[in-house]
């Protein structure tokens, strides 16, 4: 008997179960490889987790829509590694939920921007990006340095980490209010802007 594809075609529900099926397939196909491949699942040597701080600032950078402007993922390619230092390897986000890799680059990749200026420099930036860097069309955060942090839900991000597999201990758990509280959003958003890129440089 001769398949007549116009049968698929034309009923809508048959054709809705084949996608979704072609589609779990090709997704399955690809994905399933990488979460037995040791390169995406272990971190790199010289990971460590996020500071209480540095973990407070990640919120701020993805509240704020950084991401949306900013990548963190250095592409393989020589006029990215020329510019931006050492191509991303999986094994740098193994402990980032969710990871910001990113795919818009109005403003430059900020996967190795860690060390790279001074804390003034990223203050200054921060409240007026053209002071620093005149062509800039990023828009300025100057309330980041009137917002204080409280530290209230800091100990519960870092325990639902601990739970994803981030190594934090007790101790970083317990201290993880102390270690925020009264700190301005400002501090903690550079905070973790010196923190990326570390394990590889």
């Amino acid at each position: 008997m001769k398949f007549n594809h116009e049968f698929i075609e034309k009923n809508i529900g048959l054709l809705g179960i084949f996608t979704v099926i072609a589609i779990s397939f090709g997704g399955l196909v690809q994905i399933t490889p990488l979460i037995f491949q040791k390169d995406t699942t272990v971190p790199v040597e010289g990971l460590r987790p996020y500071t209480a701080l540095e973990l407070e600032g990640r919120d701020i950078y993805i509240r704020e829509g950084c991401y949306n402007c900013h990548s963190q993922m250095i592409r393989p390619l020589r006029a990215e590694t020329e510019r931006y230092g050492h191509y991303s390897v999986a094994g740098e986000s193994v402990w980032d939920h969710p990871f910001q890799w990113g795919s818009k680059r109005t403003g430059p990749d900020l996967a190795r921007v860690g060390g790279r200026y001074s804390d003034k420099w990223h203050e200054v930036h921060l409240i007026d990006p053209r002071a620093v860097v005149p062509q800039s069309n990023m828009p300025g955060f100057p309330w980041l340095m009137d917002n204080k942090l409280d530290g209230k839900l800091t100990a519960d991000k870092m325990e639902i980490f601990r739970n994803f597999g981030v190594p934090y201990t007790d101790e970083d758990i317990k201290g993880a209010k102390a270690a925020v509280e009264g700190k301005t959003e400002m501090q903690a958003l550079i905070a973790y802007l010196q923190s990326l890129g570390h394990a590889l440089k």
